[in-house]
């Protein structure tokens, strides 16, 4: 394993954070997560179309730059160290590689291109609180439970004259108000012969409802989405294993979300160390006094750590190499960690202003907490983990 980045995923590493310092500073975002979208729409034409970010993991033939999920992950890095609210996650991470996964070869022609090039927004969405169960990173269901039980609830797939029709709620998607694509996530087959099968949704489709959600971080928009018989078109074939699909993805989330996490982390310990710099009590900077110095150097060899495991998760992600599907799960409950610790440093650190909505480290909290409820808890993350490597089975079991 050759572990050095590329003279390429440097430059991607160095445009995307020059670009973001001057597009996305703390007013920019603000002003951003104000609006309905949730997101500034001409910074995600930016991203897009000058530095191609939601094609890097998708091929060359569908529009995309050929890269892997090590470029996407330092991309990820890059807007988890801004904060900045974009559909990246959602459509790139997310959505499209279930598409270039299941997608028959008319559907990958007619939205990849679209997706690469920044024209078309995607959102996975996934019936009830188990975004991470589906995706396998604390637990894996492999009858697909968390779509809806198989009697009700969750959402339901009929087969309707000229295609399918979906009926549902789904109450926390990412990106879900505002994505012109939906991925939906739908029971079929009634009671005795259930599976999961995903659909493709319009965002204009009749008999859909989307309404943001108040969401604890802010720069992580929600969306409720309801569905009343709506038309839907099958992702590829019913011979397609979404479950399968849905549980090789949680990898690739994983490190992404971990290179996200890391760059939030490493950000606001920045900023911190530069506060107790400057900050005097008692005639001295803040910073000089020892316990000062012990915590920020312990936080900082944690976000060192957590670095380096989402590197590697990127990169047996891109390999595959063994050990895969476990080291996506660790590197994320590692880099959300030390997140919650450095932003935990930060709010104590800058004093009385850091609890104020006027300044940045209670983003970063919210941040951590927000991807533990949506991804986490890390317990259970670091669980499966070690279930799926059978750490705690007794030799010949």
């Amino acid at each position: 394993m050759d572990a050095r980045f590329t003279d390429e995923q440097e430059e991607i590493r160095r445009t995307l954070r020059d670009l973001l310092d001057k597009r996305c500073g703390p007013q920019e975002l603000r002003a951003a997560v104000d609006t309905p979208a949730g997101h500034d729409r001409a910074l995600w034409t930016a991203l897009a179309g000058h530095l191609g970010l939601p094609g890097l993991a998708l091929p060359e033939t569908c529009g995309g730059v050929g890269g892997t999920v090590t470029e996407l992950a330092l991309a990820c890095e890059e807007t988890g160290r801004a904060l900045a609210p974009t559909p990246l996650l959602a459509t790139a991470v997310l959505a499209a590689p279930l598409l270039l996964a299941l997608g028959t070869g008319a559907q990958r022609a007619g939205l990849l291109p679209s997706i690469a090039s920044g024209g078309l927004t995607a959102a996975l969405a996934v019936p009830g609180p188990a975004l991470a169960t589906a995706l396998a990173l604390t637990g894996h269901d492999r009858r697909g439970q968390w779509a809806g039980g198989r009697r009700a609830g969750g959402v339901q797939a009929r087969r309707a004259e000229g295609g399918w029709q979906v009926y549902g709620q789904v109450d926390q998607v990412l990106d879900g108000h505002s994505a012109e694509l939906l991925v939906v996530a739908a029971h079929t087959g009634g009671f005795a012969r259930s599976r999961v099968l995903l659909f493709l949704v319009r965002g204009d489709a009749a008999g859909l409802t989307r309404v943001r959600q108040t969401a604890l971080d802010a720069t992580r928009p929600q969306g409720r989405i309801q569905l009343r018989d709506v038309p839907a078109e099958l992702l590829g074939d019913e011979a397609a294993d979404a479950l399968s699909a849905l549980a090789r993805l949680g990898g690739t989330a994983a490190a992404c979300l971990a290179a996200e996490a890391v760059g939030a982390a490493g950000r606001v310990l920045e900023r911190t160390v530069a506060y107790v710099g400057q900050r005097e009590q008692f005639g001295r900077p803040v910073g000089s006094f020892q316990a000062v110095k012990h915590r920020l150097a312990d936080a900082y060899v944690q976000v060192q750590a957590a670095r380096s495991a989402a590197y590697y998760a990127a990169w047996a992600a891109a390999a595959p190499a063994p050990g895969a599907e476990t080291a996506g799960s660790l590197a994320l409950a590692q880099a959300l960690e030390a997140l919650r610790r450095a932003a935990a440093e930060g709010i104590q650190l800058h004093g009385g202003i850091g609890f104020t909505w006027e300044h940045e480290a209670h983003l970063y909290f919210k941040r951590a907490a927000g991807d533990e409820l949506l991804f986490g808890p890390v317990h259970r993350l670091r669980a499966h983990a070690a279930d799926a490597a059978h750490v705690f089975e007794e030799a010949g079991t």
